[in-house]
């Protein structure tokens, strides 16, 4: 608006504030080192293995299993185990969130 100059600059300042917060890699605030409410620490021995692996098991958390390429909504939920599959259809990733 013309006359109100102020209102620009606190805009800016606002975006420059929000965008502080985002850290690298986009993902915004995720939890605090060390947590693993879901179980992910247990289930480190996947990485590496071929993803029809998890075919065969069952897990009492709720489970997202991200393909190469799909896009995920940012929500963070710290009891969702999530495991991330690479282009040669390996578990590359398990982590909360």
């Amino acid at each position: 608006m013309a006359g109100f100059p102020g209102r620009h600059i606190a805009g800016g300042a606002a975006l420059l504030l929000l965008a502080a917060c985002v850290t690298e890699g986009g993902t915004g605030a995720g939890p605090a080192p060390g947590t693993d409410d879901c179980g992910a620490a247990g289930l480190q021995q996947l990485v590496g293995q071929p993803a029809s692996r998890l075919e065969t098991m069952r897990f009492s958390q709720p489970l997202r299993v991200i393909n190469p390429g799909q896009m995920v909504t940012m929500d963070y939920s710290e009891s969702r185990l999530n495991i991330a599959i690479d282009e040669s259809g390996r578990i590359s990733r398990v982590y909360c969130g």
